[in-house]
């Protein structure tokens, strides 16, 4: 790692402050860091006020430890020299001393008293509370900020990389608050042991002084004198820079509730409103008639506070004309400038409109939590299918009904539902035989009768055996089966190119070699659009680039290439299809599998040639498999031969779009078949 030269400067000044506590130094050489203490806690101090935010100043924790040490060592070497040199710790301390004792001992000293307390019950207690609970609250905030950057992504307000920034600043916040919370306890150690130096130099001071140990003795009265005034000029040089770094601290956690800067806000809070004026300069005309007050000054005040009323109420006017001047020449130019229609071009991938009655589902601030469900059902279509779904457009439609929403895919509507808000979707079990009271209906999703019933019902309907639904979950699980319906057509060259960045990270020879040598962009996205029409996961997707890569040199047939792959996720397949190694399926007699494979036409995208009545009695008899399974309550699943698997998946495709048609090479040896039906000619 190259070091900067500021980083080894600020390394090199660490170390220095440090070896102030060792080394003694001269009155002189101190008055020269007091100085430079001063300046650096000034320094401080206008920063705090002209930051806007935060984290503009996000080392303010760190400078507060380093300032705060040094300081530490200054009080160290102060003392050495007024215990150690007759009370001579420079020239600074002595003007400090002597400007607040004055010609009085006792009142200086009180005075130094009052200014020691303020600093350390007002200041640093204060400025030590403000870090503590800003920090509590940043952290107990961090969950609902994090899911309101969740919610205005999935909306589509915001982008991923928007997103990544804004989480990023939440977690810088976060680290800076805790930082700023144990950094302030710094300062309170501080304020304690400026008190306790105070105690010892005034103490270890007339011992010494009385008992002549760095030089001769002096009277009591001199000793007292001496040594009181460089303990109080000590005091006041280290209390000063303390206040100002405290005052600084009090001022910059604070600021995340602001987008400008302290003194624009103070001007634009406390002097934004002039009626506030005419009302405060007629108080002070008021009070002035009180007997015994002085009148000057407040009937001063009580003209000067309307007059800078009306200046900035006149200020006010003139910006807001300007302002309306402005927004009427932005309106004319837009209106004579031609018309953009650029933007009325983009489709949303996928979106979802709801009629009135539902927008409480989608408001967060009426609780609704469909956005939440909305991101959960993107990252489960990740974990499931393998697939970067687009972002759901959520939008009102009146010409919808109040109950009614409609999923379009590509601006085209492929779902619709209805659904009763205050109550729940109650389905019945087959071997329940109970009846509830509630609306007939039918679930959206897979179309079983259902029935709505109050949630005062719920209970009931649930000892009686059925299955009861919540409103947001009805909705998106009916969302989450569109897109596991429609995830090829929502899977683009975009998004593929996306999955193979990703890949790329972490096997780039295994990419390189595939893509764009021996395959482009588009060609991976038709096999894996293959996989997905048919429920295949993609989400294994260094599998399947070996797979393309080994046979890139013999086809490039992308149905052929997709069944070559199926084949290698055989175990993936099994783990979705039969997740218990057992199955009833349909099969196909051995003579109808080579009929079908001796009618193969491979110039004919695969398709297969035999005659019309020979093909309606092979769907005739299948579509009578598929309604025996649905009558024993089983999912329909066909077994055959890898040759003529994508062909049966075609022809089935016309009577069954949904039917699983796998075959024998896509299964693990332990899955255990059974066939219940067995297709002919």
């Amino acid at each position: 790692m190259k070091l900067k030269k500021t980083d080894i400067l600020i390394a090199v000044l660490v170390l220095a402050v440090i070896l102030l506590i060792i080394v003694p130094l001269s009155p002189d050489l101190l008055d020269i860091f007091i100085i430079t203490n001063i300046t650096i806690s000034l320094l401080i101090l206008l920063t705090s006020l002209f930051v806007k935010k935060t984290l503009e100043f996000s080392t303010f924790p760190t400078v507060l430890l380093i300032v705060t040490l040094f300081r530490l060592a200054l009080n160290i070497a102060s003392t050495r020299l007024i215990l150690g040199n007759g009370g001579n710790a420079g020239h600074v301390i002595q003007a400090f001393g002597e400007f607040v004792v004055g010609g009085n001992l006792v009142v200086g000293l009180v005075i130094f008293l009052i200014i020691v307390a303020v600093q350390f019950i007002v200041i640093t207690k204060g400025a030590e509370r403000v870090s503590e609970v800003a920090a509590r609250f940043t952290l107990d905030a961090m969950p609902g900020k994090q899911m309101a950057i969740d919610a205005d992504l999935s909306a589509g307000n915001i982008t991923e990389d928007e997103a990544r920034e804004r989480r990023q600043e939440i977690q810088r916040e976060a680290n800076f608050y805790g930082a700023m919370d144990g950094a302030s306890k710094f300062v309170k150690g501080d304020a304690i042991i400026g008190i306790i130096i105070t105690i010892i130099n005034i103490v270890g001071g007339i011992i010494v002084g009385l008992l002549g140990v760095s030089g001769k003795a002096m009277p009591f009265d001199q000793v007292i004198r001496v040594y009181t005034l460089a303990t109080v000029g000590d005091g006041l040089s280290s209390q000063i820079p303390a206040l100002l770094v405290s005052t600084a601290t009090g001022i910059i956690v604070p600021r995340a509730a602001s987008k400008e800067s302290f003194g624009q806000d103070l001007s634009n809070q406390m002097l934004g409103n002039p009626s506030g004026f005419y009302v405060l300069g007629g108080m002070l005309a008021l009070i002035s008639l009180i007997p015994g007050l002085p009148k000057v000054p407040m009937l001063l005040l009580a003209v000067i506070l309307p007059i800078v009323g009306y200046v900035k109420s006149s200020k006010a006017k003139k910006a807001q004309a300007a302002e309306q001047k402005d927004l009427a020449e932005t309106t004319a130019a837009e209106k004579r400038k031609p018309e953009s229609v650029t933007s009325l071009l983009h489709v949303d991938l996928i979106e979802m409109e709801f009629g009135y009655g539902l927008i409480s589902l989608v408001d967060t601030s009426q609780g609704g939590d469909l956005l939440d469900r909305v991101v959960m059902i993107r990252r489960q279509c990740a974990l499931d299918l393998g697939i970067i779904v687009p972002i759901v457009r959520l939008r009102d439609n009146i010409q919808l009904g109040t109950r009614e929403y409609v999923i379009k895919i590509k601006g085209f509507e492929v779902a619709r539902g209805e659904v009763m808000l205050g109550h729940y979707l109650a389905l019945k079990p087959e071997d329940v035989d109970e009846p509830i009271d509630g609306i007939e209906t039918v679930e959206p999703t897979f179309g079983l009768p259902a029935l709505w019933i109050a949630e005062a019902d719920r209970e009931k309907a649930e000892l009686k055996g059925y299955t009861t639904i919540d409103v947001p979950s009805v909705i998106s699980t009916h969302l989450m089966e569109v897109i596991k319906r429609h995830a090829d057509e929502l899977l683009g060259r975009q998004q593929v190119q996306t999955l193979i960045d990703n890949l790329k990270k972490q096997q780039p020879a295994l990419v390189e070699e595939v893509v764009p040598k021996m395959f482009t962009v588009g060609e991976v996205q038709k096999v894996l659009a293959n996989l997905l029409r048919e429920g295949v996961s993609i989400r294994d997707m260094a599998s399947i680039l070996e797979i393309l890569g080994d046979y890139g040199n013999i086809t490039h047939d992308t149905d052929v290439l997709t069944e070559y792959v199926r084949q290698r996720l055989k175990r993936a397949i099994t783990r979705s299809f039969i997740p218990d190694g057992r199955a009833r399926v349909i099969t196909i007699n051995p003579e109808a599998e080579k009929i079908l494979s001796n009618s193969l036409r491979p110039d004919k995208g695969g398709g297969v040639a035999i005659e019309p009545a020979q093909m309606q009695r092979f769907l005739a008899n299948l579509k009578k498999g598929i309604d025996h399974f649905l009558s024993l309550g089983i999912s329909p699943m066909v077994i055959t031969s890898p040759m003529i698997r994508r062909q049966v998946k075609n022809m089935s495709a016309q009577i069954c779009p949904e039917l699983v048609v796998l075959s024998y090479n896509e299964l693990e040896p332990n899955v255990e078949i059974l066939s219940d039906w067995t297709v002919t000619f």
